[in-house]
Order: C-alpha cells, then structure tokens, then sequence
C-alpha cells in the first residue's frame, strides 16, 4: 500500500485572460528576464514548478517550466495547450490562478499565483488520516470547484491529494489541469492517475464529467481511510480491482461519509451521484454536507481545519526539496516544432 502511494507521489504531475500586452514575452510586470528562479518546489516528467521573485515588484510566483522536446516526444502538446485555454478562461476561489504564458526554443512558461502551504498530500501523509470533519471541509470546496468547472463543460481529470494546494490560510486550491479538457459530449483519452480512474476511462466506454465525481468518492476514501480504496503494486492490479469493485470499510470510517462515498462509486455512471438529472445539487445535498451554507463554503467563510506554517510570502518550508540539475540544458527545438506553440 505504502509503496504504491509513494510511487504515485513521484510520477504526480507538476503542479482570466490575461491582460493586454502578457503575450510574447509578457508587459513590463512579467517578462522571463525580471524573474529570479529561487527554487524547485515541484517536478514532473516533462517539467518542474520553481518559485521565484519578481525584482520590478519583489512579488512571488510559481512558474511552470515544460521543455517543449519533452512536450512534444511525450505526445503531450495537446494536453498542454488545453491546460493553457482552460486556465485563461477560469477563475474561482479554488482554482489556481495563471497570470502569464510565454515560450522561447526550449521551454513552455506558465505563470502562476505562488500557493505557499504546500500539497494536502503533505499533510495527509503527516496526519495518516484525516478526520470526518477535515475531510468534509475539503470535500466541500472540492465539490464547489467541480461544480464551476462542469459549469463550463470542463472536466478536470487528475483529482488526487497531490494537486491540492493550501493557501496561506488554509483553503484549497486546485492545481495542475494539463488532464483538464473542455467537453460537449465525450472523450476517449485514457489519463490520469491509476488509483483515481472511473471504470469507464479503464474500459475505453468513452467518458465525460461523471468520472470527476468518482474520483471525489476516491479522494474522500482516501482522506478518511489514509490510503485509496482500489491499490495494488502495480496499474494494472488496480485496474482489475476498480473494475472488480470490491471495498473493504474501515470501521473508523464515518457510516454517512461511507453513505456518500458509496454514491459515488456507483459503476454505471447514469446512477452516479453528481452526473444524474439534479447534477451537483445531488452531491451538496447529501447528508454528509447537510451542515454547511454552499454560500460560506464559497466565500471562504469557514474555519480551515489546517493553517499551514508559513514565515514570509515566499517561504517553501511546505514543500518537498528536489534536486536543483541543469534542467535549463534542454535543447533548443526547431522552427517546426516552436510554431505547434505559436500562441503559448
């Protein structure tokens, strides 16, 4: 089991329209040369997230570096150009904010709010658990998030602890979208991460918002229980048992999380909770959420049940270290493959 979550804590992705004059290298507020690289505080297997400072304005940012070769050899370019469409027209209190992108012959840039209190993973980790109450808090900004996403005919695709960010007062923010894609009916994609695909991505049905709310039933089961409810040493004993759908309860689980969770592990996703007529409304109404005002939830109006410690605004305490190597070595690409990015 832990093997397993450790494997996937490694090979995790990384972690609004911009205003006029962001392009090709950004106005006087954000150009590549006014940014000093401070730290690596994410990687991923085409990229990484470092923090660094702005010298105009002694201002913070997360900048996403992607080595377009990378990009590109991966067969990931279309994925990336969603995540950098679907992040310039979203804005919503738990979803991280990009302020600017830019690319030169070797690398894709991708500004980004710098979100100081580290990944939930760190903290679930930390804790082995979490308790009814934590998790509810943050299943109800999740679900608030969702809700605006499939608003917009987004599906997000990679809900999992590592690509939950906590701000500086401990409130959610959703990060990493390069799975994210704007749908009108379905997609066939198979992506992202094992322990969190909906049977339908396995079996190659075709699948749409539906699978989101899987994988919220995933992530509350992980919360409560410490680890997810399908794993295996390898994907494809997880697939087996995804499809399986076997769960053994921990009896420290709360019996009207388990009500929820159940719902929303439902196979046929015509059932599922969320994907049915009253859409997300289904989910805000269960009774495990019965307590809370979606109006509060929303605003930020309630008490986060973990503040993170934080010293100064570009303090990295919260996150892992990884090794600082010559990443800026990526070769440079040619005409051909820089214009599949022209408007990056």
């Amino acid at each position: 089991m832990a093997s397993s979550r450790v494997a996937r804590r490694r090979q995790g992705s990384l972690p609004k329209e911009p205003p006029p004059g962001l392009e090709n290298g950004g106005s006087s507020d954000h150009k590549l040369d006014n940014l000093d690289i401070i730290k690596t505080i994410g990687t991923g297997t085409f990229g990484r997230v470092v923090l660094c400072r702005e010298r105009s304005t002694r201002c913070y940012w997360a900048l996403k570096i992607l080595a377009i070769a990378d990009v590109i050899r991966l067969k990931q370019v279309q994925h990336v150009q969603n995540e950098k469409e679907i992040l310039q027209n979203v804005n919503h209190p738990f979803i991280v904010n990009m302020v600017w992108t830019y690319h030169d012959s070797s690398f894709l840039y991708m500004l980004f709010d710098y979100v100081c209190g580290g990944e939930l993973f760190s903290y679930l980790r930390s804790a082995g658990r979490f308790s009814s109450l934590t998790g509810n808090f943050y299943g109800a900004e999740i679900v608030c998030a969702l809700d605006y996403l499939h608003s917009q005919n987004i599906v997000y695709r990679d809900l999992k602890p590592e690509n939950l960010l906590l701000d500086r007062d401990g409130h959610l923010k959703i990060t990493d979208f390069g799975f994210a894609k704007k749908l009108t009916d379905r997609t066939w994609t198979l992506c992202g991460t094992p322990e969190y695909l909906a049977p339908e991505i396995i079996q190659s049905k075709g699948h749409n918002k539906a699978v989101d709310w899987w994988a919220l039933g995933i992530l509350v089961y992980e919360m409560l229980a410490g680890y997810p409810p399908f794993f295996d040493d390898n994907p494809l004993g997880i697939y087996e048992k995804i499809l399986a759908g076997k769960i053994e309860w921990p009896r420290s689980l709360d019996p009207v999380a388990k009500d929820l969770i159940k719902k929303l592990l439902v196979h046929d996703r015509t059932k599922r909770l969320g994907n049915m007529k009253n859409g997300t409304e289904d989910v805000k109404r269960h009774r495990w959420f019965k307590h809370l005002d979606w109006e509060d939830v929303f605003y930020k109006k309630l008490k986060a049940p973990i503040v993170p410690k934080v010293n100064y605004d570009g303090d990295t305490c919260n996150f892992d270290d990884y090794p600082e190597n010559d990443w800026k070595r990526s070769p440079p690409v040619g005409e051909k493959e820089r214009q599949l990015f022209h408007d990056f």
